[in-house]
């Protein structure tokens, strides 16, 4: 235990300060780390070099490359730089590495070196070029900080939703400020800068002088700044030698230490553990490297080479050309369990797992202390911790085997808390690798979730490993293994050098039907990519073709969009490819496409007509479809003219067209349409009134309520009505008229063709019994007893019924009989019964 805590360096009484090496670095740098431009990614993030000829005017011509290394140093990507000059490299929050060039535009490159994109920090930043750049990281995402040559400030909070903004001028400013840093507070990104002994803060509206509290007097410039990893912090270095620490806001000082060093430092840095009490910042100068807080010593280390700094949430990362180690502050579990003399719980439970697998009877002891302490539970709590701060496996299963050494004596211990940290470690171990190199933390793991450490994988194209993760922590599909596999297959579609036969074949067989993918997005990256046959066969095993249809559009593969919207069944689809087509496509070629397609066609004349009749005529006109040409001219005849003359013309091209389509009964009845109409307009002009729009039968009768009986026959003649049609016409509206004498002039004019049964219906109808008794008696035999008890004379319904002896009408004037007043019929129409079943 006591060599364990060899590499412990005290800060004060209450912190202690570990540095241990994470990897040792076996990439072949052809450069110093202080001839390159240097950026490293938090959360053991890539680290990029680019070799910065433009400071010697001898070497301009010299082309640099740019090169990208995992935190473990093997190369991830090199590429000959054929842009301008870069200012400043940084690492976005997603990865991806932002080149700040002189002239204002950043170039942004992925992980592997692949170009995504660029943009400019506007027209001011081009014409007065840019000095020095910085790239932070807020809760909205990356921002970038330009000052330009002008000694102005433009900054962007979020590079992936550009919106630049000019920061306000600071007086009097002739030259560069000493030293800038961004800050962020209350959601909005500020620039803090040094300008001689007087520091300034910029925001969106004003330039206004700060002051921090308690500096030690005589300071003329400030050297140097650093803002903590959460920005809730700020530290000083002064031309003095001091070091100013206290909070962002600069309204209260933490503490502030005199190094007795004046010269400049290359980098200075935060390091501090969250939730932590403790304040501490490093200080790194050519070979010196310095930890000091709020204690009257420091913590110092020789550097043996060219050393840069990397902040982290919990500590700091620092490389050079050979090694890449870790400085941080050592958490509370770790130093009471390993603290020397410690009588800790979890010290006391280390020891008694240790003794128990030496089978010395001193487990015994230690353990029963615990218990009698009633620490047991807290000792079994700080291993799990502990464990969880150590980067040395063997470290971490010691630890582990003594908090479940403690936990089989406990009654009522969760095992949830050791189970998650025996997954997290094991997770951790796996990514730390050497192969792997993304040295998280557990604080930093917990922070950055397991969600976005599988991005991070996938963007590394490590996918055998994220999907072990994914299985081992039991993850979702869609959240875990599905996704990955889309990004697998998305990286599959960019080999260029593998056919899209087998490429496609490949996707299909390691996906399958795996929910949660989507073979539209991968097909989508496949047609980015310039590969559209192979996203055409991708689409082929997509099962949604509502997912389909668009990307085929987008691709121009119409025709074939329109087949898979007409096999999904989905009308709106249909309709979708059908107005795409028609936009893209000549009138003629539109056409043909539909006719080899009958379903769409017959959707699109739907369409057509409720929106676009001539474009359905002209359809009709080309399929040489006279039946529903002619159709469609009566229609028109009707919905879009008002004056006769011109629905006649359409009635007459409609019965040309049925007579093509050889339908003369079509054409008959449009000819008498015809007819028709111009006799109504006849009417309306001679007689007034309204008769155009009435049908054959609603203008007989329409005469007959006027009063021109005579008009009306002849009119009957004229379109040859069968003369039983027209006296049920004549008869209706002579009694709708009430015109009682005129009704029994016609009935006598000739023999009635409909009988007078319904003459009686009629008057009855009219509740005028008068009348239709009169009727009742020139009803023939086979109506006599159902037109006598429409008047309501049953007995001589009965008479009748009698005398026919049919036994269907005895029983409908039986039926009729109802009170006492008709007992008597009843009673006769039995007994003719009785006497007709005796014969």
């Amino acid at each position: 235990m006591d060599c364990y805590t060899a590499n412990w360096n005290p800060l004060g009484d209450s912190a202690f300060y570990r540095k241990y090496e994470l990897y040792s670095m076996d990439w072949d740098l052809k450069e110093e780390l202080r001839d390159c431009l240097v950026a490293a990614a938090p959360y053991g993030g890539p680290i990029a070099l680019l070799r910065n000829p433009w400071r010697k005017e001898k070497a301009a011509s010299i082309r640099p490359v740019l090169e990208i290394y995992s935190a473990s140093g093997l190369p991830l990507a090199s590429l000959l730089w054929k842009s301008g000059p870069v200012v400043s490299l940084g690492w976005s929050a997603e990865e991806e590495l932002l080149c700040v060039q002189e002239d204002g535009v950043v170039l942004v490159y992925g992980l592997h070196g692949d170009f995504r994109r660029h943009f400019s920090m506007g027209n001011e930043v081009l014409q007065n070029r840019v000095l020095d750049a910085r790239i932070f990281h807020t809760e909205f995402g990356s921002g970038v900080a330009i000052l330009t040559g002008a000694h102005r400030f433009t900054l962007s909070a979020n590079v992936g939703d550009l919106k630049l903004r000019r920061m306000p001028e600071v007086p009097g400013l002739q030259s560069a400020p000493s030293c800038w840093t961004t800050l962020c507070q209350d959601r909005v990104a500020h620039i803090l800068l040094a300008v001689g002994p007087d520091l300034y803060l910029l925001d969106h509206a004003a330039c206004s002088a700060v002051t921090p509290p308690g500096l030690a007097p005589g300071v003329s410039s400030f050297l140097q700044m650093a803002v903590s990893f959460t920005y809730r912090h700020l530290a000083l270095f002064t031309d003095t030698g001091y070091i100013w620490m206290g909070t962002a806001s600069l309204k209260e000082k933490l503490c502030e230490f005199n190094c007795n060093i004046r010269a400049p430092p290359k980098q200075m840095v935060w390091c501090s553990r969250p939730r932590s009490k403790e304040r501490a910042v490093v200080v790194a100068w050519e070979r010196r490297l310095m930890v000091v807080g709020d204690a009257p010593e420091s913590i110092q280390f020789v550097l043996d080479e060219d050393s840069y700094l990397v902040p982290e949430l919990d500590g700091v990362r620092i490389f050079s050309c050979s090694t890449h180690e870790f400085l941080h502050e050592v958490p509370v579990a770790s130093e009471e369990i390993f603290k020397i003399a410690s009588m800790a719980p979890g010290a006391l439970l280390l020891e008694a797992q240790k003794e128990y697998e030496k089978e010395s009877q001193k487990a015994d002891e230690y353990l029963r202390e615990i218990q009698e302490l009633g620490h047991l539970t807290q000792a079994v709590q700080q291993c799990i911790e502990a464990a969880g701060h150590e980067h040395q496996p063997d470290m971490q299963k010691s630890l582990l085997r003594a908090a479940s050494f403690g936990k089989c004596f406990l009654d009522r211990f969760p095992p949830d808390s050791f189970v998650r940290m025996c997954q997290d470690l094991r997770v951790l171990n796996a990514i730390r690798d050497y192969h792997i190199g993304i040295p998280l933390t557990y604080s930093q793991y917990k922070q950055l979730t397991i969600q976005v450490l599988l991005d991070r994988l996938v963007l590394r194209r490590l996918y055998p490993l994220a999907i072990q993760i994914c299985e081992y922590l039991r993850l979702p599909e869609v959240q875990g293994v599905s996704r990955i596999l889309a990004h697998w297959a998305c990286y599959k579609v960019q080999q260029k050098d593998v056919s899209d036969e087998d490429v496609a074949r490949a996707i299909n067989q390691k996906l399958g039907d795996t929910p949660g993918v989507s073979y539209s997005d991968i097909a989508a990256r496949a047609y980015g990519c310039g590969r559209t046959e192979l996203a055409i066969k991708l689409l082929e095993y997509e099962p949604r073709s509502g997912e389909q249809v668009p990307l085929l559009l987008k691709m121009k593969r119409s025709k074939l969009a329109l087949s898979k919207a007409i096999e999904s069944g989905d009308t709106d689809l249909v309709f979708t490819v059908l107005l795409h087509l028609k936009n893209e496509l000549n009138r003629g070629d539109f056409f043909m496409t539909l006719r080899n397609q009958p379903m769409a066609l017959s959707l699109y004349r739907q369409f057509c007509k409720h929106q676009e009749l001539e474009t359905l005529k002209d359809l009709y006109n080309q399929d040489d479809n006279h039946q529903e040409l002619g159709s469609f001219h009566i229609r028109a005849s009707y919905a879009a003219e008002e004056r006769i003359e011109g629905r006649v013309a359409a009635l007459q091209m409609a019965a040309d067209a049925f007579y093509k389509a050889k339908n003369e009964f079509a054409a008959k009845a449009t000819e008498d349409q015809m007819r028709l109409l111009r006799l109504q307009r006849r009417l309306e002009d001679e007689l007034g009134g309204h008769f155009v729009d009435l049908s054959l039968h609603d203008t007989v009768t329409t005469l007959v309520l006027g009063g021109h009986s005579k008009r009306a026959e002849q009119l009957a003649r004229d379109f040859r009505i069968p003369d039983k049609r027209l006296w049920w016409l004549k008869l209706t509206a002579l009694a709708d008229l009430e015109d009682w004498e005129e009704l029994e002039k016609f009935s006598k004019s000739k023999k009635s063709p409909i009988g007078y049964l319904p003459f009686v219906e009629i008057c009855m109808k009219q509740h005028n019994k008068y009348e239709a008794k009169k009727y009742a008696s020139r009803v023939g035999p086979e109506q006599k007893v159902k037109a006598l008890l429409l008047v309501g004379d049953v007995a001589q319904a009965a008479d009748v019924a009698i005398e026919h002896r049919n036994e269907a009408e005895l029983t409908l004037v039986l039926s009729h009989c109802t009170g006492t007043a008709d007992a008597a019929t009843a009673d006769r129409i039995q007994r003719a019964r009785a006497q007709a079943q005796k014969k």
